[in-house]
C-alpha cells in the first residue's frame, strides 16, 4: 500500500511535468515555426530582397546594363525604378526613374541614399550590384521603411537579466498555481481521513464516501476498519453483558448453598444442646450436600477457564467410540436417578477407533445426556446414534444425541453454549450452568465439532462430529 501510494504521487507529478513540458516544447517549436514561415514570406515578399535580387533580370548588352522584360514588369508590379552607375559614381542606365533624380553621386550621397528617404516621404532605396554594375532600386510605397538599430552590450545584459528575473518570477506563480491546486487535492482527502479517524477515536463508525484516485484504497480500508470496529464494539457490549449476567448467576448460586450452609450452622450454634441425632444427622447432610454442589461449581468453573484458555493438557489414548458409548449408556441406566429413563443406544458402524482423553470426552458426552434428561420431562426419549461419515470428510465419526423433549426457544439457541447458560434452578444435582460449555470446549479441545438444532416442543438435536 505503501509503495502504491508513493508511484501513485510520483506518476502524479511527473505526469504534471511531462505535460507542462510537452505544452512549452509545443508553444516553442509553434512560435518557431510560425518565425520561420514569417520570416520566409518576408525575404521573399520584401522590397530588400526585391532589390537584391534583381540582378537576375539585368543583362549586359555593348558593356552596358540592360533590363530584360519581366525585370521591367516586375518594376511596373512593384511601383520601382532602377539606377545602374559605375564606379564613379555615374548613372549608366535608368529604367522608370524620377525627372529630378541626380546623375551622379558621391560616395556620401550614395550612403545617405541608401540610409534616408531622399527622393521623397514615400519612396525608400534599395542598393545592388549586377555585372560589377551598382544600382538603386527606389520602391515608392508609404508602408515601406528602413530602420536602423544600434545597441550596447552592457544595456542588453542589464534587459536579459530583467526578462530572466521576470521569467523566473512568473513560472515560480505558475508553480505556485498548480501547487496549491494539486495540493488542495491531495490533502482534501487527507482532511478527511483525518475526520474519520477522529471519529473512530471518538467510538462513532460511519462510512464515508470513497473518492477516486490515489486515496480510494485508503478510504476503502478506512470503511471496512470501521466496520469491523463497529462489529466489535457491538460484540463486545454483548460479552460485557454476557460477563456481568454470568458473575451476577454465580454469585447468586454462591450465595445460595452459602446462606444454606451459614443457617443450619447458626442453628446449630444456638441449639446444640436441644438438637436431637436425627436433626443433628439431617442438618449436617444437607452442609455436605451444599458444599459439594459449591466444590462442584468451582471445579467447573475452574475447568471451563483452563479448556479456554488452553491450559489442561489432554491424555489422549486409542479408544473405540462405540463401546465407549454404549458403557456409558449401560453406566447411566444403573444410575438410579436415570435408571427409569428412555434412552436408546444404535451404532450403525461396528467400530470407530479415536484419539481421545477419555475422562474428559466422558465428561462432555455426560454432560449433553443429562442436560437432555434433566430439562425435559420424565417421559422424554433420549436416543444416541454413532455413524460412519466416510472418507469424503476430515471428520471420520459422528454422534448423535437427540430427544423429543420441550426443545428450546430460537432466542436462546445462541447462548446455549456460553458459560453459565440455565434452563432451571439450582436445585438439580446436576445443574451448575457450566455443562454445555465444558461439553463444548471438551470437543474442540479434540479438535472436534458439535452442532445443536432444536425446535421447541418438538425436541433437540446435538451432532458431534470426531
Amino acid at each position: 500500500m505503501k509503495w502504491k501510494l508513493t508511484r501513485r504521487f510520483l506518476g502524479s507529478v511527473v505526469t504534471i511535468v511531462v505535460i507542462v513540458g510537452i505544452v512549452n516544447t509545443i508553444l516553442l517549436l509553434s512560435l518557431l515555426f510560425y518565425r520561420a514561415m514569417h520570416n520566409f514570406e518576408a525575404e521573399e515578399l520584401s522590397a530588400e530582397n526585391f532589390s537584391r535580387t534583381f540582378s537576375q533580370y539585368v543583362e549586359l548588352i555593348d558593356n552596358k546594363p540592360i533590363v530584360n522584360e519581366e525585370g521591367l514588369e516586375k518594376l511596373r508590379n512593384n511601383n520601382a525604378w532602377i539606377q545602374f552607375l559605375n564606379d564613379e559614381g555615374e548613372q549608366v542606365a535608368a529604367f522608370y526613374t524620377p525627372q529630378k533624380l541626380q546623375t551622379v553621386y558621391s560616395p556620401v550621397e550614395i550612403v545617405q541614399m541608401y540610409k534616408y528617404k531622399e527622393i521623397d516621404a514615400e519612396t525608400t532605396v534599395f542598393v545592388g550590384e549586377a555585372h560589377n554594375f551598382s544600382y538603386f532600386v527606389g520602391v515608392k510605397e508609404q508602408k515601406i521603411g528602413r530602420y536602423v538599430i544600434t545597441y550596447d552590450y552592457e544595456k542588453v545584459f542589464k534587459n536579459f537579466n530583467i526578462f530572466l528575473v521576470i521569467f523566473l518570477i512568473v513560472d515560480i506563480i505558475i508553480a505556485l498555481v498548480i501547487g496549491f491546486l494539486f495540493g488542495k487535492k491531495l490533502t482534501s482527502p487527507l482532511n478527511i481521513l483525518i475526520e474519520g479517524i477522529q471519529q473512530l477515536r471518538e467510538r462513532r463508525f460511519k462510512k464515508m464516501s470513497i473518492p477516486k484516485g490515489v486515496y480510494e484504497d485508503v478510504f476503502r480500508n478506512m470503511n471496512e476498519l470501521s466496520v469491523k470496529l463497529n462489529q466489535y464494539e457491538k460484540e463486545r457490549d454483548q460479552l460485557d453483558q454476557m460477563r456481568e449476567e454470568w458473575i451476577s448467576n454465580v454469585s447468586h448460586d454462591m450465595k445460595t448453598p452459602l446462606a444454606s450452609i451459614h443457617g443450619y450452622t447458626e442453628w446449630m450454634k444456638d441449639n446444640a444442646t436441644e438438637l436431637t441425632p436425627q436433626e443433628l444427622y439431617e442438618f449436617t447432610s444437607i452442609i455436605n450436600r451444599q458444599s459439594i454442589y459449591m466444590k462442584d461449581l468451582l471445579d467447573d468453573l475452574n475447568l471451563t477457564m483452563r479448556l479456554r484458555n488452553q491450559r489442561l493438557p489432554l491424555q489422549f489414548e486409542d479408544v473405540d467410540i462405540v463401546g465407549f458409548i454404549r458403557e456409558m449408556t449401560i453406566e447411566l441406566l444403573n444410575d438410579s436417578q436415570f435408571g427409569d429413563q428412555q434412552v436408546e443406544f444404535v451404532a450403525n458402524v461396528d467400530k470407530a477407533t479415536h484419539k481421545v482423553d477419555k475422562k474428559l470426552l466422558k465428561r462432555a458426552i455426560f454432560n449433553l445426556i443429562y442436560n437432555a434428561l434433566v430439562h425435559n420431562e420424565e417421559n422424554v426419549v433420549v436416543k444416541i446414534q454413532i455413524d460412519d461419515i466416510g472418507p469424503q470428510s476430515e471428520m471420520h465419526t459422528q454422534i448423535t444425541i437427540a430427544d423429543n423433549g420441550r426443545g428450546i426457544p430460537a432466542k436462546d439457541l445462541e447462548q446455549v453454549f456460553e458459560r453459565y447458560y440455565r434452563g432451571t434452578n439450582t436445585s438439580s444435582t446436576h445443574g451448575t450452568g457450566l455443562g454445555m460449555a465444558i461439553a463444548r470446549d471438551i470437543i474442540l479441545a479434540h479438535k472436534g465439532k458439535l452442532d445443536l438444532t432444536s425446535i421447541e416442543n418438538k425436541g433437540t438435536t446435538i451432532t458431534i462430529l470426531l
